[in-house]
């Protein structure tokens, strides 16, 4: 119907037109309609492509799971080893009235967390530090030491039982294995004296085996560790990195617990054994017993600490001794400004009788730390930092002062 009317039209408009002519431009037209309805359409989506054979999938040269080659992204299976690295740092500036001291800055210690997965239940971790030294340039002498402060490889069969092997911080003391070598980890400027690094009332390092795990217990949540190493090493503040001093291996156990019902406290134990040998005929056995109550809720934030050192001479010669430390800190994230400032004080004892032989060049200690952090970011802080210590028998009272910005990156 529609073309008739189109002809006519055509015919009355050109009327010495043949009608071959006027067809041919009718199917023109009706060619350019069926064009422009094509282009007004959606697309047709394309039939799916049969999938490839089991053998295009089946391995490859470069040797790639064919399991794995066979799934897609999405789901590819993780790769090992996988390393994961974290950094911490901070710069200091100190002054005190202690006769032969300088005030002035001072760059914290530049430390490196390494993080690798080995298998689904093997990972290694490793910490590593560079100190400045002071006698950077004299002799030859590097400008920083480094050091490998942990490096342990564990093996979780689950969560009540791992086992691993390398070089740690001994976990005879709650602030030793909670806070590291990273100052932006801790609330404070300064560890307690009795966990100081390079110190020597505990043994900061250990190097050996340990195994560890965690259980319910009906809400209890204790945690176990016990481990065999390496004595002390000749030098007390150091573990015996490069083999042992002698057949007695150095043991220890450590039970806490983390009550589900008040979060952020934990209460618990350890027990540590060894063998020192300072030089011929000088031998002693050594026993560090310790205790700590741990309340980390921030508002507030309370540790306490305890621990006791016996050293037996093995030849009965001398007489026995007993030394003790404690600390007690206490700080409050004030609930101001968005809650970046945390004002805290820590006291701190350490009591070394003179009948001690192996400690004879560690003093005795009574003093009082007082400060406050400012968190400028999530990863960066600013800490203030005044200390007031006495170190019997000398009366004498040090007072010292101390700024630190400290971050992780």
């Amino acid at each position: 119907m529609w073309k008739s009317s189109l002809l006519l039209c055509l015919i009355l408009q050109t009327g010495e037109t043949s009608v071959q002519e006027l067809l041919a431009r009718i199917e023109a037209l009706e060619k350019r309609v069926q064009e422009l309805e094509a282009e007004r359409r959606p697309p047709v989506p394309p039939a799916p492509a049969p999938p490839a054979p089991a053998s295009l999938n089946a391995g490859s040269h470069n040797g790639s799971d064919p399991q794995q080659a066979a799934l897609p992204a999405a789901a590819a299976l993780p790769q090992y080893p996988s390393l994961e690295l974290r950094g911490f740092s901070d710069i200091d500036f100190s002054g005190s009235d202690q006769k032969g001291t300088h005030s002035g800055f001072s760059e914290g210690q530049f430390t490196l967390h390494l993080v690798s997965a080995l298998a689904p239940k093997v990972n290694f971790f490793s910490e590593i530090t560079l100190s400045a030294r002071r006698d950077a340039g004299l002799g030859g002498a590097p400008g920083f030491n480094p050091e490998v402060e942990r490096a342990i490889v564990r093996f979780d069969q689950s969560d009540a039982f791992k086992v691993s092997f390398g070089r740690y911080h001994t976990p005879i003391n709650w602030w030793n294995t909670t806070y590291h070598h990273g100052q932006w980890l801790q609330t404070t400027v300064s560890r307690p004296e009795m966990v100081q690094f390079g110190g020597q009332f505990i043994p900061i390092h250990f190097v050996g085996a340990q195994i560890e795990g965690t259980m319910p217990a009906r809400g209890l949540n204790l945690n176990y560790n016990a481990g065999v190493g390496n004595s002390r090493g000749p030098i007390l503040s150091r573990p015996a990195d490069f083999g042992p001093t002698n057949n007695t291996k150095a043991w220890l156990a450590n039970l806490s617990a983390r009550p589900s019902h008040a979060r952020g406290l934990q209460f618990g134990g350890s027990v540590y054994q060894d063998r020192i040998d300072l030089s011929p005929g000088q031998n002693f056995r050594e026993w560090i017993t310790s205790g700590h109550l741990v309340w980390t809720r921030e508002t507030p934030e309370v540790i306490a600490e305890i621990a006791n050192v016996t050293h037996r001479d093995l030849a009965g010669l001398l007489p026995v001794s007993h030394s003790q430390a404690f600390y007690i800190q206490s700080a409050y994230r004030l609930p101001v400004a968005n809650r970046v400032w945390k004002p805290y004080y820590r006291y701190e004892y350490i009591h070394i009788p003179k009948s001690d032989v192996p400690f004879r060049t560690v003093p005795s200690l009574s003093g009082s730390t007082i400060g406050i952090r400012y968190d400028l970011t999530e990863f960066a802080a600013l800490k203030f930092e005044y200390r007031n210590f006495r170190r019997p028998p000398d009366s004498t009272r040090v007072n010292s002062a101390f700024i630190q910005t400290s971050f992780t990156f």
